[in-house]
């Protein structure tokens, strides 16, 4: 019995790496400005594995892959230090969050979407204020300059990013679904 709960820590440790080394890569390698007129806004999918870590290992395991990430970005891939750090780990983490624990209890695809909505509603929500304080105290934009920002881009973003990670999220889990259920007791040790 211990040796099989040991095999199933490391399969799930693995798979978590797994998911943690495709979002860096894609962190470092997809970059898309989704406002022209806002070039420093940048998609990137860096989410979307986190969330199918979210959706099959839990809250608690994709907020760890999470910070794993946002740790890389800061510290190796331009991603604004540690400011960056702090406004990726908290917006994207209640994305993240709500995502797995709406999914968690019944495993229904339709809970996963209710997650993935009200996600992209606090995300976009918490980087209203997170831009506020950061952006204006630690980058130095002009508070009338992010006032003028605020409507017609950071939450038009913040709105996009989400909802675009949602669905490739949402679409992988749909075609991951056959794996999932076939091995539901090993990603979920009961």
């Amino acid at each position: 019995m211990k040796k099989s709960m040991n095999q199933k820590n490391i399969i799930q440790m693995t798979q978590l790496a797994v998911l943690a080394a495709i979002s860096v890569v894609l962190v470092a390698f997809v970059r898309i400005p989704l406002i022209p007129a806002v070039p420093f806004l940048v998609y990137d999918m860096a989410d979307a594995p986190i969330l199918i870590a979210a959706l099959l290992f839990g809250s608690g395991p994709a907020l760890l892959v999470l910070f794993v990430v946002s740790v890389i970005q800061a510290v190796f891939l331009g991603g604004n230090g540690w400011v960056g750090l702090v406004m990726h780990f908290v917006a994207s983490g209640a994305l993240v969050f709500l995502v797995g624990e709406f999914y968690r209890k019944k495993h229904r695809f339709s809970d996963a979407v209710v997650g993935m909505v009200l996600g992209t509603l606090a995300m976009t929500a918490l980087m209203v204020p997170m831009n506020y304080i950061f952006t204006v105290h630690f980058f130095g934009m002009p508070k009338a300059a992010l006032d003028a920002l605020i409507l017609p881009a950071i939450i038009p973003f913040n709105l996009l990013k989400a909802s675009l990670n949602s669905a490739i999220a949402a679409v992988l889990l749909k075609s991951l679904q056959p794996f999932v259920q076939k091995n539901r007791k090993m990603i979920h040790p009961v």
